[in-house]
């Protein structure tokens, strides 16, 4: 059941009202009513829905690589300095543009051009999985029915203390104990953030890396659609001009067959005239020697 639910939300929305009647039908037929229920309760997805959904679906793992980007980015963000912010905002914004122009092509691969408003709503689902854990399980599960819609901010799944809430804070005194320990707490978290830093930057190089990497296999596969297009053009260019000598052969063999017919017929006549001829001679020399035989 929920391979056909994840086959009905890749189906485009254009086809999904008839595809879904259609597993409907066949859950009844096979006796499973409830299935048959669950069928029809299925919402068609816009047409940004549906591009979301087939990026998950028919790529895996950059999908993948990309919800664990977000995971990395909510659990580091509150911890970054301006300039690290600026640089992963950049990285964010390429992943977003290469990943959202992929399930373009991949709608195109179906028959269907997105346009820019539905583009848009693509690439504001996708900041939102980045940005919003509840967004993020949403597309995980691959049936969304409208687009997404990013938070003003990163939402983090866990947040952890920002490093400006301690420096408010007053030291205890020099004396007791605590004072380390807080020191050593804070240290410690300085040491969480930077390695959530860390992770969030692997992830994030991890995912430009991956599409920079799809981005030239499609450029391989492209160039090679192109060259078996030119192959496919230059083959029916030869195959148009057989036809066409094969169209003025079998004219030639048409008249020299009707040539040959009407050959044949004055060879017909010819011997028809040879026969009579023969046959008036026989009988001028059957005459003659009767003359011949009559004087003597």
């Amino acid at each position: 059941m929920e391979a056909v639910l994840d086959e009905l939300y890749t189906t485009p929305p254009s086809d999904f009202v008839a595809r879904r009647e259609t597993l409907a039908a066949a859950a009844r037929t096979a006796g499973r009513a409830d299935d048959a229920r669950r069928i029809r309760a299925a919402r068609r997805p816009t047409l940004a829905a549906w591009a979301a959904n087939l990026l998950l679906r028919s790529q895996p793992e950059e999908s993948r690589q990309f919800l664990e980007l977000g995971r990395a980015l909510r659990e580091a963000y509150q911890a970054l300095d301006a300039e690290s912010l600026k640089d992963l905002a950049a990285q964010r914004r390429r992943v977003v543009s290469a990943l959202s122009r992929q399930a373009a092509q991949l709608a195109r691969d179906t028959g269907y051009r997105l346009s820019q408003p539905v583009q848009q709503d693509l690439e504001a689902t996708l900041r939102a999985v980045l940005a919003d854990p509840d967004a993020a399980d949403q597309w995980a599960g691959g049936r969304l029915v409208n687009a997404l819609t990013p938070p003003s901010e990163f939402r983090p799944g866990s947040a952890p203390v920002a490093e400006k809430a301690d420096t408010h804070s007053r030291p205890a005194p020099p004396s007791a104990p605590r004072g380390r320990a807080s020191k050593d707490e804070l240290a410690e978290r300085r040491r969480a953030r930077q390695e959530q830093l860390a992770r969030a930057r692997e992830a994030a190089e991890a995912a430009e890396r991956r599409l920079s990497e799809e981005r030239a296999r499609q450029a391989d596969v492209d160039a090679e659609l192109q060259r078996a297009r030119e192959r496919t053009e230059q083959a029916r260019r030869r195959m148009s001009a057989i036809e066409e000598q094969l169209q003025q052969a079998r004219e030639e063999c048409r008249q020299a067959e009707t040539e040959q017919q009407e050959a044949e017929e004055h060879s017909r006549s010819a011997a028809d005239a040879v026969a009579q001829a023969e046959r008036a001679a026989h009988e001028s020399t059957q005459e003659v020697r009767r003359m011949s035989r009559s004087a003597t």
